[in-house]
């Protein structure tokens, strides 16, 4: 992921906030080739900033409905 606007080299890639961006930005504007982590998508999925309707999308490849 390519990021023009924001100096990462300054923050800790550890960090809760650091993570919370990077998924925002990866999920909002495009993985670029990598892999999305699911289970740090999961973790801070309540805190994600995203489109209400990919969101949505989101939720029904992180967590299906089980058919009965």
């Amino acid at each position: 992921m390519y990021n023009w606007n924001t100096d990462t080299s300054k923050w800790d890639k550890k960090s809760d906030s650091y993570i919370i961006w990077k998924l925002n930005q990866m999920i909002n504007f495009g993985l670029n080739g990598k892999k999305l982590d699911l289970s740090l998508t999961r973790k801070y999925w309540s805190r994600l900033s995203l489109d209400p309707f990919r969101k949505k999308f989101m939720e029904l490849i992180l967590w299906p409905r089980k058919q009965s």
